[in-house]
């Protein structure tokens, strides 16, 4: 294990196998900064790209886009009170209060610092967890693949926001939009309606980008008149003192393995987990009356547990192809575009591309905190990015995405359709999350 491992840290310290674990984690830095963007959004858009791409480079990029979008939540969080991921929502609880009273640099050191032991700790959990883990999945049959997806729903829609009625809605729409197409099962195609061009049924990367990428273009573009009021950065350091950390180590290291292990039940989500932890915090605290003021405690609870998710999130996904959350799910899409079979048997027939996934997580988890540290100051900055010249950029890429997986116009008319659809199920409230699981499941 320590060998594979070992070996695929070398291979990631290659020019170009670094290079896109770089990128990828820059990117994914500015997007989960900006509200409104998101570390879904963002691998969506880049999956048509990376078709003609190394299927190992192309996944470790994806990797690192998710653990920055995941991070990079916190500075819109703390400075705009915006979370600039969903995960991010319980930072701005303590850390838009932190910032207001003049120390925003704590508390950005404080999310960042804690964002790295989470991810960290989940990294550990990975490595350790997952050959076992797979080993023992090889002996899952019918019934046992069955039981895990039902429960997959089931859990989506039990902590989808609203009502859990809402998230089996969700996740049926999700598995009804897969149905169109070909029966594998006897070869009949069902639900065309007469149209050819549903002969091929919905493909991955429309609906994803329909769901994640159109849906939110759609919403953005009728709210451009609100210009957000970012708090300003002192010339203060935006790193805690190692003493520091030593009071706070019991709570990351409870909130890391709370997120980690929300991260592993599949279909959950990093949001969730920030939640419980930071419910848990609050709850164990000395002083829970601080909790929403300000408090250090919360910062470090909340960005801990959803970066450590990110981790957990990735064994259900590597050892029995089942996403652990919505991200995990167009994870899952990008592996089979690349012709890569996630399960039992991906340690036996891709066992490479799994330790050097590992070792890439790692890694993306250590430049983001050195990038997020050293350039936080210019980071910030994109959170006030006029979206008026954001949005074409983005809408052209989706487009060309679509256009490119099959060179017909028909997936580009899927991409606007589902756009539509994901607006429309956002305006009710009816989570998204569960609709795109549903559909990978089905």
């Amino acid at each position: 294990m320590l060998g594979d491992l070992g070996t695929a840290f070398l291979y990631i310290a290659e020019p170009w196998p670094f290079f896109f674990v770089l990128l990828g984690t820059s990117l994914g830095i500015f997007v989960g900064s900006v509200p409104g963007l998101t570390g879904g959004m963002l691998i969506a858009l880049a999956m048509p790209l990376t078709f003609y791409m190394d299927s190992t480079l192309a996944l470790i990029m994806m990797v690192a886009m998710y653990v920055g979008s995941v991070s990079g939540g916190l500075i819109s969080a703390t400075l705009l009170r915006m979370p600039g991921t969903p995960s991010s929502i319980m930072t701005t609880f303590d850390g838009y209060p932190m910032a207001q009273a003049g120390e925003a640099e704590r508390a950005l050191a404080l999310g960042i610092g804690a964002s790295l032991i989470g991810g960290l700790v989940a990294g550990i959990v990975l490595v350790l967890l997952s050959p076992p883990l797979s080993r023992w999945a090889m002996t899952f049959g019918p019934w046992e693949y069955f039981t895990m997806v039902l429960m997959a729903i089931v859990l989506i829609a039990s902590i989808s926001q609203g009502s859990m009625i809402k998230g089996l809605i969700a996740g049926f729409l999700g598995m009804v939009m897969a149905m169109p197409g070909l029966n594998e099962s006897d070869g009949q195609l069902r639900l065309t309606f007469g149209f050819d061009a549903f002969n091929d049924g919905f493909k991955l990367l429309p609906v994803l980008l329909g769901v994640f990428v159109m849906s939110q273009i759609i919403k953005d573009a009728l709210e451009l008149n609100k210009r957000p009021v970012m708090l300003k950065l002192g010339a203060g350091k935006v790193l805690v003192p190692l003493k520091e950390w030593r009071g706070h180590a019991g709570n990351i290291l409870r909130s890391s393995i709370i997120g980690t292990w929300i991260g592993i039940l599949p279909g959950v989500g990093a949001s969730i987990s920030a939640m419980v932890a930071y419910v848990t915090t609050k709850n164990l605290s000395k002083t829970p009356e601080k909790f929403g003021t300000g408090h250090a405690e919360g910062i470090i609870a909340s960005e801990s547990a959803n970066n450590a998710n990110v981790g957990g999130a990735l064994i259900p996904l590597i050892t029995m192809g089942i996403p652990g959350s919505p991200i995990d799910a167009i994870l899952l899409s990008a592996l089979i575009l690349h012709n890569i079979q996630p399960g039992p048997m991906l340690f036996l027939t891709n066992g490479e591309f799994v330790w050097a996934l590992m070792a890439a997580y790692f890694v993306a988890n250590i430049l983001m905190f050195l990038i997020m540290t050293v350039s936080i100051r210019w980071i910030a900055r994109v959170v006030t990015i006029d979206k008026a010249y954001l949005l074409p950029v983005i809408f052209v890429c989706c487009v060309v995405g679509a256009y490119a997986l099959s060179n017909r116009m028909y997936d580009v008319w899927v991409v606007i359709g589902f756009g539509v659809i994901g607006f429309l199920l956002d305006r009710a409230k009816v989570p998204l999350g569960p609709f795109v699981i549903g559909f990978v499941l089905a």
